[in-house]
């Protein structure tokens, strides 16, 4: 019996956008739909009325509530995306997915989101704890509802009842640390910049206690020191501070941003200035990709956002329709990108994109 998983393997598309070009739902491209079609023909493919009806049945929802992406900060844009294709695929099995997002600059917006979402009666929620206050209070009410909550991304303390799916922060701080021993010479310092908003960020505290102790365990004699800015987006304040700080620290020659905004970091600096120094940062966005490229920065780690997104919304799926055990803490792989790597793209993401955001 040829099924919808057949089709998609030979169309080379995900089950979900078969589906959606069987229910006529849209949000394929034309191009995307004329082969499945065709496909579908030449296959004489005939669909169970019977299992379409059971399939397209809601026996739960998940609510989902995460930043909002912008071209200033893009990062949000593949969970949201990974998401997304997850969301197709579990409706088949009788899974609703409604996702809403808050403005990581507005605690507020993050209540209103949550108060909506709240609404629609959720079987599981999957949040971003952005605003650790008021995701305690989101706790304390979804747990009066009896409705499961997971983490996604950031991974706070004090939280061991709430399962978590993500990167391990604190590794993928240490093995930073141990890139940047590898990249510069013996005995130099290195610099940290963080912005005064990450101070209260769990992942980015993570990641640069990663960092340090990486250095302390192995008793190395490297010196770790650490820079706050205002924000990311002023450039030619940073810089100015930027280059102050290091004429006063010359030994420093590794840089580590523990986020992804380390292109606003190369920005402050020129091509001959970055020669002499080697800059390591996270996630594969567009703008750190280009530069990684030219060997502005030396390594980028990747917390693979769109799997965390994709993943956790089938790890919920199977928890509610088969009562699956899931993991307190998923840990997703962490990736090394250099240049000569990083030319492979996420196909899964790539692929998605393509499909269903044609440019």
């Amino acid at each position: 019996m040829l099924r919808i998983k057949d089709i998609a393997l030979e169309a080379n598309v995900s089950e979900g956008t078969v589906d959606r070009v069987l229910h006529n739902r849209g949000g394929v491209s034309k191009k995307t739909e004329e082969k499945i079609k065709k496909i579908l023909q030449e296959r004489n493919f005939i669909q169970n009325p019977v299992a379409s009806a059971l399939a397209m049945q809601t026996n739960f929802s998940i609510g989902v509530l995460i930043p909002e992406f912008t071209d200033e900060d893009i990062f949000w844009k593949s969970p949201y995306f990974g998401i997304l294709k997850a969301s197709s695929e579990v409706k088949n099995t009788g899974i609703r997915v409604d996702h809403y997002s808050f403005k990581p600059s507005e605690p507020s917006s993050y209540i209103d989101a949550f108060t909506k979402l709240i609404a629609t009666k959720p079987s599981a929620v999957l949040l971003v704890p952005f605003f650790i206050e008021k995701t305690k209070k989101i706790l304390n009410q979804l747990k009066a509802l009896d409705i499961e909550c997971y983490f996604l991304n950031i991974e706070p303390l004090g939280f061991d009842d709430v399962r978590f799916i993500g990167q391990d922060a604190y590794n993928a701080g240490f093995i930073a640390g141990k890139l940047m021993n590898l990249s510069i010479p013996e005995n130099r310092s290195t610099l940290i910049i963080k912005t005064k908003n990450q101070v209260k960020n769990q992942t980015i505290s993570s990641r640069i206690q990663g960092y340090e102790n990486y250095f302390t365990e192995n008793k190395l004699k490297n010196t770790v020191t650490k820079l706050t800015i205002d924000n990311f987006a002023d450039v030619s304040s940073n810089r100015k501070i930027i280059k102050t700080f290091l004429e006063k620290n010359k030994s420093i020659k590794g840089i580590f941003v523990p986020s992804s905004r380390i292109s606003k970091i190369v920005a402050c600096f020129s091509e001959e200035q970055l020669k002499d120094l080697k800059l390591i940062g996270f996630d594969n966005i567009d703008k750190n990709i280009e530069l990684l490229k030219d060997d502005s920065i030396a390594f980028l780690i990747s917390q693979k956002p769109f799997e965390q997104g994709y993943e956790a919304i089938r790890l919920i799926a199977d928890q509610l329709k088969f009562k699956k055990n899931i993991a307190a803490k998923i840990y997703l792989p962490i990736d090394i990108l250099i240049k000569e790597n990083v030319i492979y793209p996420d196909l899964n993401q790539k692929l998605f994109e393509n499909e269903n955001y044609p440019k």
